[in-house]
């Protein structure tokens, strides 16, 4: 086999005539579009050290162009191995790279053992014994690439080298020094770092207004992870008999959590499986999920992610993983079993053990950007495949639009884009076994050319497409670009997070409120945002905390962000924080003062787990877990983020605690707390009492008038008399009717209960001010009786006849 060199005419550098350097002009590079640095002439792509010992390459058969990706399967005439196939629309050539660190020879790739524009097949050795075999992808059917490589097994390694034109000025970024992840890549194994040879122009070129125009020919596959290929059915995946529990929405309790957080510091987790999804899936985890009642976790990101370089040179790491690189792939860093594809069972193992309990699975997922940034980013993956394929560009095609602050925007109007985005949601439902997804910054999915479009093809997509519109489906409503805040607007079949929800709740209990009109709304199950085209009260998504902001606890303990320790001079982070500290920023010893913020918790908590709508709880909240006041820990991976579970040895953070649990065994047990339909505010046969009726303090019906004026008491009853809807065999539901007055003054305050014909008596079921929530009060008090409601506190009355 000749080599490299012997193929390629060695000619002299020229000087470009628009940039003051030298360029290659082995390079079909139009003068002032852009420039190779790092390579020497002739000597193709970068090779250093001894020859590595010959050995003859795998054989290429022409394969399938489908699936897309690396499937292990059995080929032509009985011969197991894997067909490869990569969507890369303008290349000009494409190369399947192995990686093998068997048997290695010492030393580095030679310039005989590399492949170079003409698709020359060979060996070496890159770093550290590892051997990259290239293999060129010489079969192209629409606009993919493939090949089956009899013998690859799963457990191999690999990633695609990708040719064509670098002129920035088009968009175009091909790189072929730059080894690329397969965006369909089942599992990855190493961790990203991100040194100058890993971005596709010269990161630290003088110049940086051109930098990016500036090609860098450093070979980045010693510092990139790579795929690997994944059994689609090993026998450790334990997967026939897994039971989905297909909680109806109506019923459902969402628990926001962190696999690595929520696991780290838990006792009766082992340590080596402490970070991991095998720690989710503990009895111990599982048991604190179970007790609480909770029905559904929502896992921040869990697909590979990678970290951010201005992270990485202050020492720190994305700890939410809202960066991510490996649609298909579980982060392989919470991975307790190994990286060379045991991650894929490991997860599918915690699905199966949540689903066992109950519990159904919901992944936070980040289509709407990638870890490669902007111009300035990293050649990681879909840029060096086809950049213009992939991502939203300017009228200045060297520039990214960014919808999502991150610096690009995935160009989801695409064909490939949106196939890659519903296969890799269709992947995770039918083999990964989850149950709905929660879209980060859903509106820039939503966006058809540039405006924000509700029959834009991704919605249109998802609508008909027989597995994605039968899960669970949660936008984030918005995004940073100009007509971006889209709540109440997406179609039947989503939910939202309601964010007016939290805010409204906050404003309340902080005594911030000029009138109550936006809080009637959001605690009946907001429907001047979702009572259209079908949709239900569980359109909305409630609550009062998430990952990003304050905890619960902080909400009560701090005004104003305390960020410092991510190294921004804390100018990140929200300055809306809508919080009131109890008068001491931060943490005190004054118990009154401390026993003032419990109650407000209590306050918060119980607010939200009686509100119409779906309920979300952050991991913690409900015993009170805290930041320390940072409200963007999104770079934390320490105990700032993790949870402490010691606090629930401490009497006030157990009592908060035994009050989630009561709440939410009160939801689940009441029909009318969690209402399939919206409230009709009108009266019902046969006693003419209205489903939902509110009170001022003096015990009288709240006329048009009172929504418009301040206030800090308000009564709703709640009736159960006549509940829309069916139960599984036919029957009408009917329940307990219920009085919730909640008064966020700083007095006490008298109210006059409702008498007949609302109720004659009321059995009092939750009192905030007390300490105490192991039990129900149990008072009795008599329909229209005046009664004192404490300070800051919540009363939750039954109807007793």
């Amino acid at each position: 086999m000749a080599s490299a060199a012997e193929q390629e005419t060695v000619r002299e550098p020229v000087q470009d005539p628009m940039m003051d350097h030298v360029r290659d002009p082995v390079e079909e590079v139009e003068p002032g579009v852009g420039t190779d640095v790092g390579r020497e002439p002739g000597s193709g792509t970068r090779a250093v050290g001894e020859a590595a010992s010959a050995a003859p390459p795998p054989e290429v058969w022409p394969g399938a162009p489908t699936p897309l990706g690396a499937r292990y399967r059995v080929g032509p005439d009985g011969v197991a191995g894997t067909n490869f196939a990569l969507w890369a629309g303008g290349a000009e050539a494409v190369e399947l790279c192995l990686f093998d660190d068997a048997g290695a020879p010492e030393g580095g790739l030679a310039d005989d053992a590399a492949s170079v524009g003409g698709g020359v097949v060979g060996s070496g050795v890159v770093e550290g014994g590892v051997v990259e075999t290239r293999l060129p992808l010489t079969e192209l059917t629409h606009e993919i690439w493939h090949g089956f490589v009899p013998g690859i097994r799963p457990g191999q390694r690999y990633g695609f080298r990708v040719h064509g034109r670098w002129d920035p000025w088009t968009g175009a970024r091909w790189n072929p020094a730059k080894l690329l992840l397969d965006p369909y890549a089942r599992a990855v194994d190493g961790d990203f770092a991100l040194p100058p040879e890993v971005y596709g122009h010269v990161r630290d070129w003088p110049q940086q207004q051109v930098a990016d125009t500036v090609r860098d020919e450093h070979d980045s596959a010693p510092y990139v992870p790579k795929g690997v290929v994944v059994h689609d059915d090993a026998p450790d995946d334990t997967w026939a008999d897994d039971r989905r529990p297909k909680t109806p929405w109506a019923d459902t309790v969402i628990y926001e959590l962190h696999v690595r957080g929520f696991t780290m510091r838990h006792p009766g987790i082992p340590d080596e499986l402490r970070g991991t999804y095998a720690g989710l899936a503990h009895p111990a985890a599982i048991e604190h999920l179970v007790r609480l009642g909770v029905t559904a976790v929502e896992l921040l990101p869990v697909h590979q992610f990678a970290h951010e370089d201005h992270l990485l040179r202050r020492g720190l790491r994305n700890y939410w993983g809202y960066n991510s690189i490996g649609y298909f792939a579980p982060h392989a860093d919470y991975a307790a079993g190994g990286t060379r594809g045991q991650q894929v069972g490991e997860f599918k193992q915690m699905v199966r053990a949540l689903h066992d309990a109950g519990i159904e699975v919901i992944l936070d997922v980040v289509y709407n950007h990638t870890a490669e940034a902007g111009e300035l980013g990293p050649t990681l993956s879909l840029r060096g495949i086809d950049n213009r394929g992939y991502y939203r560009l300017q009228a200045d095609a060297r520039r990214y639009s960014d919808y999502t602050g991150c610096g690009n925007t995935l160009h989801v109007v695409q064909p490939q884009v949106l196939r890659l985005i519903t296969d890799s949601l269709r992947y995770w439902v039918t083999e990964m076994g989850v149950d709905g997804f929660r879209f980060d910054l859903a509106a820039a999915l939503a966006r058809s050319m540039h405006d924000v479009d509700m029959l834009s093809p991704f919605l249109a997509v998802i609508a008909q497409d027989p597995v994605l519109r039968r899960v669970k489906l949660i936008a984030e409503p918005w995004d940073v670009g100009d007509g971006g805040y889209q709540v109440g607007a997406f179609p039947p079949l989503w939910a939202e997070w309601n964010d007016r929800y939290r805010d409204a709740v906050r404003d309340f209990w902080r005594g911030a409120t000029p009138d109550v009109r936006d809080l009637g709304y959001r605690l009946s199950g907001s429907s001047d945002l979702y009572a259209w085209g079908g949709r239900r009260p569980y359109a909305s998504v409630n609550f009062v905390t998430a990952h990003d902001g304050f905890t619960l606890r902080d909400l009560v303990s701090y005004e104003h962000k305390h960020n410092e320790a991510n190294g921004e001079g804390n100018r990140d982070g929200t300055d809306d924080n809508r919080a009131w500290n109890c008068g001491v920023e931060g943490e005190s010893d004054d118990p009154e003062i401390n026993a003032l913020r419990r109650r407000q918790l209590r306050n918060l908590l119980t607010t939200l787990l009686l509100s119409t709508g779906v309920p979300m709880l952050v991991a913690g909240d409900e015993m009170g877990r805290t930041q320390g006041g940072s409200n963007n820990a999104y770079c934390q991976d320490n105990e700032t983020s993790w949870l402490d579970w010691s606090l629930l040895d401490q009497p006030g953070s157990y009592g908060l605690y035994r009050l989630t649990r009561r709440l939410l065994a009160l939801r689940q047990t009441h029909p009318v707390l969690r209402r399939r339909a919206f409230f009709s505010g009108r009266a019902q046969a046969p006693d003419g009492l209205r489903d939902l009726a509110w009170f001022r303090p003096d015990g009288k019906e709240m006329t048009e008038r009172d929504w418009y004026a301040p206030a800090s008491t308000l009564g709703l009853f709640l009736s159960g008399r006549d509940i829309p809807g069916r139960d599984a065999r036919g029957r009408k539901i009917t329940d307990d009717s219920f009085l919730a007055v909640l008064h966020s003054g700083a007095e006490p305050q008298d109210f006059a209960l409702p008498g007949e014909p609302w109720a004659r008596s009321y059995e009092l079921v939750v009192d905030t001010s007390s300490e105490d929530q192991e039990e129900e009060p149990g008072t009795v008090l008599d329909g229209g009786t005046v009664t004192t409601v404490p300070a800051r506190s919540v009363l939750l009355l039954r109807v007793q006849g």
